[in-house]
């Protein structure tokens, strides 16, 4: 039995990384992110790092197996591979992930034992949103899932976002959870616990609300389309023309708005082959209505490139090519390798091209916008080094592959901190859902269900202003927070932290 005990932290690291899971949509458990992150500081005190990474590792593997198993929905449903492909390939995805935990957790184990209480707890939280930003921006291009900032969007710290961004706000519930592991291992006093604990919290339930933007005019009036095309349907050839002629009934039935905007590929073509029979007849009769439409279109390139597009149709006519790949669904990384892999399982994957990192903006109803398509969104700082000139924030998206799991909830979750970062409404055109409305500080106003055919209407008031986030970006925090940690370490050196 005392054998036993002595692997306890083991058996638990998998549950609960599950756990923390729980606190991201569509769950919503927020507040248990703190306990469970606790919990993950509190195993990292050993004398080994290697076994903290080990234990990192196993909550890495029930964070990501629970968080982005949906990997194999799209795998297997859609893409056609068999179950044993889909398994293995879903597999080594959260076998990779999983790794960032560990190298979390062995780099925590060093400076738990090195370092007083005070340095301890910030620096830890540095190296927790440090190796969330080297993988949410770096490795295979990034994937920023699961960050621990995007589970708080409803409580006191996301009151910090619009100053901090998401690597800020993680930042200090790291702070908070180490804290907590400190009180418990008493180390550290429970009144001097609290006390930080309701500096932060305090503080981001007083920066709630606070107005970073202001409208410069007139309500917008907009129609989010969601056309609920099936993704082993939206390709089929013979399926083309009931989509565009889905996709041109519900604009019809909504030229009373200033903007209409359809999601991500709602034409399953190239723009070039629909462009004189359907898209500048209906150009023409938007220009009559004075609409603009907002439409997502493959289009091709110089060369053999081929790019995921976003185009306007009305008042003006422009395209906005995606920037942020989606690496295995829309390009292979680590070629030849990659290609060779998915070429043996069979798995048939995309291989488009980047747009240009600065791309003029588009413009619809009177002012320019910020557009993402799909996985883009994930990335905040593509969203604010235009959001200046911009007035609201567009993302098309088509979370169809993953079907009814998770994935579309976390998705729309991180599309809402992106209106939170840069006080802007975001416009949310999605195939299957969901497809929503989101006002400046972060909040749906009005979402479609998942699955069904529908147009969503609203009003948005186009919006100017930085937030402080939006000005310094990722780079300034990150410099603040090492600042602050420096200091702490400054102060506790000279014996001056009177906690």
């Amino acid at each position: 039995m005392n054998q036993l005990l002595q692997w306890k932290w083991e058996m638990l690291a998998p549950l609960l990384g599950v756990l923390l899971t729980l606190a991201f949509a569509p769950y919503g458990f927020a507040y248990v992110a703190c306990f469970s992150l606790a919990c993950f500081f509190q195993f990292c005190i050993v004398q080994s790092p290697l076994r903290a990474a080990f234990r990192g590792y196993l909550f890495g593997l029930g964070l990501f197996g629970s968080g982005i198993w949906w990997v194999y929905v799209s795998i297997h449903d859609f893409g056609g591979a068999s179950p044993v492909s889909a398994g293995l390939l879903a597999l080594c995805l959260v076998a990779l992930w999983a790794v960032f935990p560990a190298l979390t957790a062995f780099l925590s184990a060093k400076i738990l034992t090195w370092f007083g209480v005070w340095l301890r707890i910030f620096a830890v939280a540095l190296i927790w949103v440090a190796v969330e930003y080297l993988r949410g921006n770096w490795l295979l291009n990034g994937f920023p899932w699961l960050q621990i900032a995007y589970s708080q969007l409803d409580t006191p710290l996301a009151g910090f976002v619009p100053l901090v961004g998401i690597y800020g706000v993680g930042f200090l519930l790291a702070a908070s959870s180490v804290a907590l592991a400190e009180v418990l291992r008493r180390k550290l006093m429970p009144l001097h616990g609290l006390l930080l604990v309701c500096l932060i919290w305090g503080g981001g339930w007083l920066l709630t609300g606070v107005p970073w933007s202001h409208a410069i005019g007139a309500p917008i009036k907009v129609a989010l389309l969601q056309g609920n095309i099936a993704q082993d349907q939206k390709w089929l050839p013979e399926q083309m023309m009931n989509t565009l002629n889905l996709y041109q009934r519900l604009t019809e039935q909504h030229w009373d708005a200033d903007v209409i905007i359809w999601p991500e590929t709602a034409i399953p073509a190239f723009y070039s082959d629909v462009k004189d029979f359907f898209l500048d007849p209906l150009a023409a009769v938007a220009r009559e209505k004075n609409v603009d439409l907002v439409v997502s279109v493959p289009t091709y390139g110089a060369g053999k490139d081929y790019y995921n597009s976003v185009m306007t149709l009305g008042s003006s006519e422009a395209f906005y090519h995606k920037n942020h790949l989606l690496p295995f669904g829309e390009y292979l990384p680590l070629q030849p390798l990659s290609g060779w892999v998915l070429d043996q399982l069979q798995i048939p994957l995309g291989d488009f091209a980047a747009g240009d990192d600065t791309q003029t903006l588009l413009q619809a109803g009177g002012y320019p916008f910020v557009t993402t398509i799909c996985y883009e969104d994930a990335f905040g700082e593509l969203v604010i080094r235009q959001v200046e000139k911009a007035a609201y924030l567009v993302n098309v998206t088509n979370d169809g592959w993953f079907g009814d799991t998770s994935q579309p909830y976390q998705h729309m979750q991180i599309a809402q901190m992106r209106a939170l970062e840069t006080g802007r409404y975001l416009l949310r055109a999605t195939n299957t859902g969901l497809t929503a409305i989101v006002t400046p500080d972060g909040k749906i106003s009005q979402q479609a269900p998942l699955f069904t055919t529908t147009a969503l209407t609203g009003s948005i008031l186009p919006m100017s202003g930085l937030t402080p986030y939006a000005k310094l970006g990722d780079g300034w925090v990150f410099a603040g927070l090492l600042g602050w940690v420096m200091l702490v370490f400054g102060l506790t050196s000279a014996g001056k932290f009177w906690l």
